[in-house]
């Protein structure tokens, strides 16, 4: 795991390149903490800083191919790089090290961009060919790994997070509304957003190539939710899940340091602490939030899960203030508007971990979008069939979906689900059927801005623009929203990945495994009860987890968002309502944040609804990023603290 950072034809005379180059490395050094280097060229400059994992002696960045013509400055984790490597080697390449950097190197020296849709992995990478001149930038096909590129006086910018820009000579962050307002509205950035102008994120799955000052976007992974042909039993497909899921766990568990597992004490990672206890002739490490708040507490089933396994556990335990206070550092690392507190737990959580000498952990991430475990495909199953059944099949489907939640119990209980549900059966927003009872949340967030606009057009023109999404159930588009916003968008990079890295910890999700994904699409809904999330995972592995974990219904990991806030600080009256703080954004309506900030901190906490909570995170975070990013706060004056390894090609360089 590394961070990557450059700039290509930029006005900035060469003899500064080195300089702001090493400078910008140095914002996202917490990135790789353990060796730095950059390549020099009179068309550009690019570096990397290391998170040594795999080869830590000879797998240090940049690399080039041995003709001198690619260079490559590369982020994340080729899972499957033993099996390219074998074949680059029938072809005739030779390797050098034993790293899966230089498997990429010599996998697109050998089959060019096509090499993309060999790899199992999460990345981003800049690949440079000294011989067209052209800069190439690709990502993951699920959007594991960051990448953004900013257009700047005629040149490019490009890095693993944004706050690498600050760095860069001129460069200033303001805000842009539309995607402020879309990001409000639908919880989190859309696939190619970054809040900020003239700053893009590259999409999940995509591939830039730059030559000059002409750019080209391709798509090289599309999202297949369609699957293959479906095992024929229902006994078949439970052990074609146990041996996709052992596969995928074989591959990430590839590496020269320990591994261990974020073991929540929910389904998905006490599976994979399973698969990996069973792998290891020593105690597997895992690690979980436990908080003081009952409402988010899982500590029994973690206690469970490690009494069961025999695994080495250790939990930190998430006060309210610990949430508070950590809260702006923590939106430092996210980069983007946040809709609640949980990515704050989880960087307190990376930060443990890292103090316990573990660089890498494997997450359950992925598992509720491939194998259908969210509520809202269990409503969308239902909103889409209502009109064909009477008010009994109704109300007899409504107890049957969520029969571990109080409101949904009895019949006056399901009366009141029935009006609710009876809102959300006609599609009124275009290609958005199944988040429509979702949006109503976010549509109380815009209220935050002074111009919202229409915050579902970016989102309903991504979805009109995928070829194929007309023609897929009611379902599948709402598997392919989770997978194309939420899961890209937050919980793979804000809740995940930004806080890991934060602390230099690199996190695996074996459910992400392609081949486990096609699996999971040609399984869903083809055997057991359709209001039974994640059936087949429960039966795959109830023999070998407690009864406890296996027959418990799905718990949303949360942690307490505004109520944390009024009990713990408040000072936050005034930090969100500064009037020059709100003029200076420009964008935020401040009549409506003053009453609505009011609104919170004269009200009981408990009596804080879903949508106040998300605003005021909203809100919050929003006011922190102005800090951070448009007044540069964030920008690190402190120079590389790594061992730094320049490849100079510059002609005054080549000449001298």
């Amino acid at each position: 795991m590394c961070g990557i950072a450059g700039f290509y034809a930029s006005p900035l005379p060469a003899l500064k390149y080195p300089d702001v180059v090493q400078d910008m490395l140095a914002q996202i050094e917490h990135r790789g903490p353990d060796e730095a280097g950059c390549f020099l060229d009179d068309r550009m400059a690019m570096g990397t800083v290391r998170l040594s994992i795999i080869d830590l002696s000879t797998g240090s960045q940049p690399m080039g191919s041995p003709d001198g013509r690619y260079w490559l400055c590369y982020n994340g984790e080729l899972y499957n790089y033993r099996e390219l490597r074998s074949e680059l080697t029938r072809l005739g390449f030779a390797f050098r090290t034993r790293s899966d950097t230089e498997v990429v190197l010599l996998a697109w020296a050998a089959w060019g961009a096509a090499c993309l849709k060999r790899f199992n992995g999460a990345f981003a990478f800049s690949l440079f060919d000294s011989v067209t001149g052209e800069l190439h930038l690709a990502r993951d096909r699920y959007g594991k790994r960051p990448l953004f590129v900013a257009r700047h006086e005629g040149g490019w910018l490009f890095a693993s997070e944004m706050k690498a820009f600050l760095a860069y000579p001129g460069f200033r962050f303001s805000f842009d509304a539309p995607q402020l307002a879309s990001m409000f509205a639908t919880w989190t950035p859309l696939p190619g957003q970054s809040g900020f102008r003239d700053i893009e994120q590259l999409p999940m799955g995509e591939y830039l190539t730059i030559d000059g000052t002409r750019a080209e976007r391709r798509r090289w992974a599309a999202l297949d939710l369609v699957g293959g042909a479906p095992p024929a039993t229902e006994e078949e497909a439970v052990e074609l899940v146990r041996a996709e899921l052992d596969a995928a766990v074989d591959v990430r568990l590839r590496s020269d340091v320990e591994v261990g597992v974020y073991a929540s004490g929910g389904l998905d990672s006490s599976i994979l602490a399973h698969l990996v206890a069973r792998r290891s002739d020593v105690p597997l490490r895992t690690f979980s939030l436990q908080f003081e708040d009952a409402e988010f507490d899982e500590s029994a089933e973690q206690n469970a899960l490690a009494s069961h396994l025999g695994v080495d556990h250790s939990a930190l335990r998430v006060s309210d203030s610990d949430v508070v206070e950590a809260f702006p550092e923590a939106v430092r690392h996210a980069e983007v508007p946040v809709f609640r507190t949980a990515f704050v737990p989880m960087y307190l959580l990376a930060e443990h971990v890292r103090s316990q000498g573990i660089k890498v952990v494997l997450s359950g991430e992925g598992a509720d979008e491939a194998f259908l475990g969210y509520g809202i495909f269990k409503d969308t199953r239902l909103l889409s069939e209502w009109n064909d059944l009477d008010d009994d099949e109704r109300m007899s489907r409504l107890g049957r979906l969520y029969p571990y939640l109080g409101h949904f119990n009895g019949e006056d209980g399901q009366r009141r689900m029935l009006g609710l549900y009876q809102q959300f059966t006609e599609e009124r927003l275009p290609g958005l059927f199944s988040h429509q009872m979702r949006f109503q949340n976010g549509r109380f967030a815009t209220r935050l801005l002074k111009d919202a606009g229409d915050p579902f057009a970016a989102l309903q023109e991504l979805v009109a623009e995928e070829s194929g999404y007309a023609e897929l159930s009611a379902v599948q588009k709402a598997q392919w929203l989770e997978f194309r916003t939420l899961l890209s968008g937050y919980l793979l990079s804000t809740q995940g990945e930004r806080m890991a890295l934060a602390h230099g910890v690199e996190n695996r999700c074996p459910f992400l495994d392609p081949a486990v994904v096609r699996l999971a699409t040609s399984v869903n809904q083809r055997f057991g009860d359709e209001y039974d999330e994640k059936y087949l995972l429960k039966r795959a592995y109830a023999d070998v987890l407690p009864a406890r974990i296996i027959e418990k219904g799905k718990f949303p990991y949360r942690a307490p968002d505004s109520a944390a806030f009024v009990r713990s600080n408040s000072d936050y009256r005034d930090l969100l309502t500064d009037a020059d703080t709100l003029d200076e954004i420009g964008v935020l309506d401040p009549r409506f944040v003053r009453r609505f900030t009011d609104r919170i901190f004269d009200s009981r906490p408990e009596r804080i609804g879903t949508k106040e909570n998300q605003t005021f995170v909203f809100l919050a975070s929003t006011i922190w990023l102005h800090h951070w990013f448009v007044r540069g706060h964030a920008r690190r004056r402190d120079p590389l603290d790594v061992p730094m390894h320049v490849v100079d090609r510059r002609s005054d360089a080549l000449s001298a």
